[in-house]
């Protein structure tokens, strides 16, 4: 057979009036004596190559036989389609087998719930959802790293093993190359890590934001793009134990313009995709809805949600600071679960509140509570508040943290002895305040939180590969 041809590039090029050759995974199949309808897909793209094969050929006996699921090459004439929704169909000529399937194969024409598809995530990605929702991902990680680079921003891989806890929330995976059946302990019943590969007790990092700190105080603006972990034991649509997280640091950038690169940042996100997966997106706008979904509509519902991501790209994002939400929305006329005195978090329905009905549109809030905010942020005169932002988006609420972090020693170290965390373990990192120390901000944002964003998927484990939640730790 002659040299494969990529889908994609078939319909992107308009490739008609010639002979090629497709490979690929069988969609459907309909027959009948005379003729039969081949649907193929390559993963290249969300549009399927339809194929008509009449029974004249040497291959019809094969091509009656197929299931779906089957992996087969096909040869024949590429001519232009009067069908809806396609301008490029296939002649077959020469029908090859490459994979065969039974009749078990769990992915079948019909309509098959994510919940099932979470237990088959070895073969999801052949679905037209999940073929949508990675091509996708693959795309916002394109754009992460054209944005960065763009502005002058250097990729840093930062270490996934450590010795601290970068956040002080204490949520960690340890790591560990003792046997767990015989660990040995010192004489205050404490286990002895001493012996362990790194002589000290270590873990999985729940962030790449310090190391990053340390290299925005040499190349004054970097940005970490790679896995972290955190050992919360939730089971929510939001939550994942193991995810990826982008988290720019900047030398000499104070509150404001960290802000500005959060919001900046998300506009782009969105334009890319918009711009670069326009048949993915369709395809995923018109996906039904269940209520109570991330856009809380009933099944194929009120909202354009194509039409929310451009109007959060095009819209100017509102900067408000905690004290004036909470005033906000102790005096909305509407009852919330959680309360809204000052001094509380700020919970998923208050931010879509501020978001969706108040503001209509992106918000920024900033100057939290620093009771409830991590020990590197930057303190306030006011001794109650700190330099924090979250930015909240409609359907969503938070879809970025981030702060200016304190480049005070004494400050930083006052906070750490509020917060009884040990010095000599973040020695280093107090270092930066010693040796010419500056103003500096930061974020993080967890990408599949912003994959579930942009999709409009309704749970976090559909936008990645593999998900890791308690009590699950399948393929």
């Amino acid at each position: 057979m002659s040299q494969r041809t990529i889908i994609n590039k078939i319909f992107k090029e308009n490739i008609v009036d010639c002979e090629v050759t497709v490979k690929g995974w069988v969609r459907s199949v309909r027959k009948s004596k005379t003729f039969a309808f081949i649907v193929l897909n390559d993963g290249s793209c969300q549009t399927n190559l339809q194929i008509i094969v009449d029974d004249v050929i040497d291959d019809y006996a094969l091509v009656s036989g197929l299931l779906t699921g089957s992996s087969i090459a096909v040869t024949g004439a590429l001519v232009a389609s009067g069908g809806k929704g396609q301008t490029v169909e296939m002649q077959g000529k020469k029908v090859q087998l490459i994979g065969a399937v039974d009749e078990s194969y769990p992915l079948q024409k019909k309509a098959t719930s994510l919940e099932f598809l979470r237990e088959q995530a070895h073969l999801r990605p052949r679905t037209n959802t999940f073929g949508a929702v990675f091509r996708i991902r693959h795309a916002l990680a394109m754009a992460t790293h054209k944005f960065f680079d763009g502005r002058g921003f250097y990729y840093l891989n930062s270490p996934i093993v450590t010795g601290i806890d970068g956040e002080g929330a204490g949520e960690m995976f340890r790591v560990s190359t003792m046997d767990l059946h015989q660990l040995k302990k010192d004489d205050r019943g404490e286990v002895d890590f001493s012996g362990d590969y790194f002589g000290q007790e270590a873990s999985l990092c729940v962030t790449g934001q310090l190391e990053a700190e340390c290299f925005a105080m040499g190349l004054g603006a970097t940005y970490t793009f790679g896995p972290t972990f955190r050992s919360e034991n939730s089971n929510t649509a939001r939550h994942l134990a193991e995810f990826w997280m982008i988290e720019p640091e900047v030398a000499f950038a104070d509150l404001a313009e960290n802000a500005q690169l959060a919001a900046d940042y998300i506009k782009y996100l969105i334009a890319y995709t918009l711009k670069n997966c326009p048949a993915e997106m369709e395809f995923l706008n018109h996906r039904p809805r269940v209520k109570g979904g991330l856009f809380g509509e009933s099944i194929n519902g009120k909202i354009d949600h194509i039409k929310t991501l451009e109007h959060v790209r095009d819209s100017e994002f509102i900067k408000i600071t905690y004290t004036e939400a909470i005033k906000i929305l102790a005096a909305a006329d509407k009852k919330f679960e959680f309360p809204t005195n000052w001094g509380d978090e700020l919970q998923t329905e208050h931010e879509r509140f501020l978001a969706e009905e108040h503001f209509k549109g992106p918000v920024i809030v900033t100057d939290y509570p620093k009771n409830f905010k991590a020990f590197y942020m930057k303190q306030n005169d006011d001794g109650k508040t700190v330099r924090a932002m979250d930015v909240l988006v409609p359907g969503v609420g938070e879809i970025i943290g981030g702060s200016q972090r304190e480049e005070n020693l004494e400050k930083l170290r006052s906070l750490m002895r509020e917060k009884d965390m040990s010095e000599t373990d973040y020695w280093w990192y107090l270092d930066l305040r010693k040796y010419g120390s500056v103003p500096h901000s930061g974020f993080g944002l967890g990408f599949e939180r912003a994959i579930m964003y942009i999709t409009g998927m309704s749970n976090i484990r559909d936008c990645i590969a593999f998900p890791r939640t308690p009590k699950k730790l399948d393929f």
